[in-house]
């Protein structure tokens, strides 16, 4: 029993950890504005970590509390609304849609990430510009570009996840 209760406090610590250190990746990105995607990708990975290492609600807490967080105290919200959209939570359901047939992990995953790209275009002009919407070809621009990163991302994310599980896991002693 007291072992149990340990092993969750570790857990629940360790997912707090994450979570403040997703907040500073993201608080970067704010600050300096050329990174802010750069910087909601790779404050995804404390969920990826969380997620790798303990599973079930852990990372789904780490997603919450990142981006109800960043979005509350950052003072530029670009990198929190791409984290809390799509770079929070893809991580999570990744392992999931991977294990679907390949035809049907890609569609729900082009899916997925076609509805948070299109909900970032919309949040980016009605709320995030004021009124000063970028003109229309930069936004088609941004969404061809997305959509050629987007696989690029995904493949990067299981090598990452990969790389973690193989080489970093054993040396971090986590479990």
């Amino acid at each position: 029993m007291a072992e149990d209760r340990k092993s969750k406090t570790k857990r629940l610590v360790v997912s707090a950890l994450m979570s403040a250190l997703g907040v500073v990746f993201l608080y970067l990105g704010a600050l300096v504005e050329v990174a802010s995607l750069s910087m909601a990708v790779i404050a995804s990975m404390c969920v990826i970590l969380v997620a790798a290492e303990y599973g079930g609600a852990y990372p789904w807490l780490v997603y919450a509390v990142t981006s109800t967080a960043s979005l509350l105290l950052l003072p530029n919200k670009e990198a929190a609304v791409a984290f809390a959209l799509f770079f929070g939570f893809y991580p999570i359901i990744k392992r999931w849609l991977d294990q679907k047939k390949r035809l049907a992990s890609w569609i729900i995953k082009e899916l997925i990430f076609n509805a948070a790209l299109a909900l970032d275009v919309l949040l980016s002009m009605l709320l995030l510009t004021a009124g000063n919407a970028e003109p229309l070809p930069i936004i088609i621009a941004y969404i061809v570009i997305a959509e050629i990163a987007f696989p690029l991302y995904d493949f990067a994310l299981s090598r990452v996840v990969l790389i973690y599980t193989r080489k970093i896991r054993p040396k971090l002693k986590l479990k």
